[in-house]
């Protein structure tokens, strides 16, 4: 049982003013759950910018969206030290599928979460004993309609406010310092609890300790289905959607009890969504857009007033504004000019896809799903190691828009913070920034492409197809199929649809690559052969001029990740094949190459020992075409001796190739046995 002296505002002003309980704003409380955490620098597109952990926890978390969580972070900041913010909501706006919902309810369950916590409660206050009052029927406690927190009742305890704060300072000894910070979240009681409050205070002749005994404090629950703390409101259509249900309206139920016409308690505000999370809580409106004109000026005076209004009444409410809109609602509305000032109120928030493939392996983890996956017959299915490569790529490469400065490859790779041959960050950098010069939203870096849903609906297709279900496989391959299915059946727009295909070709093209390196390393029996010998050239590279060379051409160096000493013979041979490779003819060329390569190596070395150049597309692909043909006189023979197994050692290099890809790679029969198959094909070389 709770100890009644616990539930009195007495105790709750003792307890604020201690630090046990605290007193704030939404947005201070939203702004402190953020800032608590651990804040991370990163380099994102060539640019500098934080990371704040708290968005990167638990098992599924937000990915990347880095410019739009700084933005929303500094809109509540502001906010929360008086800014222009108070009085403005957060609108994200952006193609569909590319997270703004999941973005919003991960934050709304973090706020929970955050709020579950002890100290960091929240509290309101209910009237008891109105019977005695005698206009109120049967009803005897009337709760808050708003939530309003006890420390507002508090602040509005006596008639005026100078003769609240010398109540305040003498009975609880409360210095002018804190009676000013609490005077900085002062708001007037709503229109029932001061209409309700007066009515105590005619009963009592005026008695403050008196009145107090009609108070009690309890917490405000926290459950998410109820649309406490966290609510959302969805647009609905045109003919059901009404003000009522933001605002709420007037309630024949309790106009039954209530004698007195005037009782502003005869509104029920909690049938409405806005009420619910009136106490320091987040309104998430989605698709805001969507609603009908006279809906959207209701939010216009909530956004800026922040407070319900009906029949002239007004309950102050203390709420942080979310909202989400697609480019085509958001479009059309601002067509609409006559629409200006919601505009005005609000903090637009472009949000683009994800542009990083590397972090779209975790998205696409997302997609696939967490849960083993079984087939139609109830078989446990298997996924081949190169799915998720192959999806990324593909979905990625259709969100990076065409350059001139450019090459979609090299864009992909730069956005990643990878390295692209002779490009750098900055040319990415500049691309992006005069792409955002566009006033078509949808022509910026990153606007454009599939999304999310569209990456699911690709899993889907692959999982109902009979070969996946027969070969209990989700083999990589497919992906670049059900895509180009999505791709004819979802996109609308021509240009868009061309586009998207043509970069299915590049992404087949990767994923060409990836299996050449795959096919080496089960060739040579290990899974790191590739990355090895991409080593060995660096390091012959960085020791071809080494002073200490012998006439054997043996060359001493510090291995980073194990600082142990190891011995390389430097074989120029392997260098020139290398490099020849990579069409590097003249000397110039070499030597200019060998430069940039001991430049990335000097500095991500020295951040990251355990950095392997295998970023760098082109090295091992030349790198692995020459071991392709120095061990196996060429990729083609290995083809030819995989494609025709009439013999003996053809069948047993096959078999021992199936053994390593089974046990050391990841693969299982369906996909080994068809990924050898396409090797052996001359599909989508590039």
């Amino acid at each position: 049982m709770t100890d009644p002296k616990n539930t009195t505002l007495h105790h709750h002003i003792l307890a604020v003013k201690k630090g046990e309980r605290v007193f704030e704003n939404a947005f201070q409380s939203v702004s402190r759950m953020i800032l608590e955490k651990e804040i991370n620098k990163v380099t994102v597109n060539g640019k500098s910018t934080f990371d704040f952990t708290i968005f990167r926890e638990g098992k599924k978390h937000a990915i990347g969206m880095y410019d739009e969580i700084n933005s929303f972070v500094s809109f509540v900041k502001d906010a929360s030290q008086g800014g222009s913010s108070k009085e403005m909501a957060f609108v994200l706006v952006g193609e569909p599928g590319n997270g703004k919902t999941f973005l919003v309810e991960y934050l709304c369950s973090l706020y929970r979460d955050f709020l579950s916590l002890p100290k960091n409660k929240k509290y309101t206050f209910r009237f008891t004993g109105l019977d005695r009052v005698g206009s109120y029927g049967s009803i005897k406690t009337i709760e808050s309609q708003t939530y309003e927190d006890p420390m507002v009742l508090a602040l509005n305890l006596c008639e005026t406010r100078s003769e609240t704060m010398q109540y305040l300072a003498k009975k609880f000894k409360v210095s002018d310092a804190i009676l000013a910070q609490w005077n900085e979240n002062y708001r007037p009681l709503g229109a029932c609890s001061a209409y309700i409050w007066n009515d105590i205070r005619e009963l009592t002749g005026g008695d403050v300790e008196e009145m107090l005994k009609c108070i009690e404090i309890v917490t405000v629950p926290l459950i998410e289905s109820l649309g406490t703390i966290t609510g959302k409101y969805p647009a609905k259509d045109k003919i059901t959607s009404s003000a009522v249900d933001l605002l709420g309206e007037e309630s024949i139920q309790r106009l039954l009890h209530i004698s007195d016409t005037n009782n502003p308690y005869r509104f029920d505000l909690r049938r409405g969504a806005l009420a619910r999370v009136a106490g320091g809580g987040i309104h998430f409106s989605d698709e805001i857009y969507k609603n009908k004109k006279d809906l959207v000026q209701v939010y216009l005076g909530i956004i800026q007033n922040r407070t319900i209004e009906i029949d002239g009444y007004k309950w102050p409410i203390d709420t942080l504004i979310i909202a989400t809109s697609n480019n085509s609602e958001f479009n059309r509305f601002l067509a609409e000019k006559e629409e200006a000032p919601i505009i005005d109120r609000c903090r637009i928030c472009y949000v683009s896809h994800n542009t990083n493939y590397r972090q779209q392996h975790a998205l696409t983890g997302y997609a696939i799903g967490n849960e083993s996956k079984t087939t139609l017959t109830g078989d446990t299915m298997h996924q081949d190691p190169n799915l998720n490569y192959a999806a990324s790529v593909a979905v990625v490469l259709t969100r990076l828009p065409r350059s001139e400065k450019l090459t979609p490859i090299e864009t992909m790779k730069l956005a990643a913070g990878e390295v692209a041959g002779e490009k750098s960050l900055k040319t990415l950098s500049e691309v992006i920034d005069t792409l955002n010069q566009e006033p078509d939203i949808t022509k910026r870096f990153g606007q454009k492409g599939l999304g999310q849903r569209n990456l699911g609906r690709t899993m889907q297709l692959m999982l109902e197809s009979s070969e996946t279900n027969e070969g209990r496989c989700m083999f990589a391959y497919d992906v670049f199929i059900a895509l180009e299915r999505v791709i004819l059946d979802y996109v609308s727009d021509a240009p868009d649809r061309a586009k998207f295909l043509d970069d299915l070709k590049i992404a087949k093209g990767l994923y060409r690559e990836r299996i050449m390196t795959e096919m080496f390393n089960a060739y040579m029996d290990e899974p790191l052969a590739i990355r090895k010998d991409v080593l060995n050239y660096v390091n012959m590279i960085i020791g071809i001029d080494a002073e200490n060379l012998g006439v054997d051409r043996m060359w001493k160096y510090k291995n980073p990740q194990t600082g142990e000493l190891i011995a390389l013979k430097i074989d120029e041979r392997y260098i020139d094949s290398v490099e020849a490779g990579l069409g590097l003819k003249i000397r110039e060329q070499k030597d200019s190459f060998r430069t940039s390569i001991r430049k990335i190596y000097g500095q991500k070395i020295s951040v990251n020992p355990d950095y392997d150049f295998m970023d760098n597309l082109e090295l091992v692909k030349a790198v692995t075409d020459v071991r392709l043909k120095s061990d196996i006189a060429g990729a083609g023979s290995l083809i030819g001796a995989l494609a025709n197994r009439t013999n003996e050692e053809n069948q047993k290099l096959y078999d021992r190739m199936i053994d390593t890809m089974l046990h050391k790679l990841g693969y299982c029969l369906t996909c080994a046995q068809k990924t050898i198959e396409y090797f052996c094909t001359q599909v989508d070389e590039n």
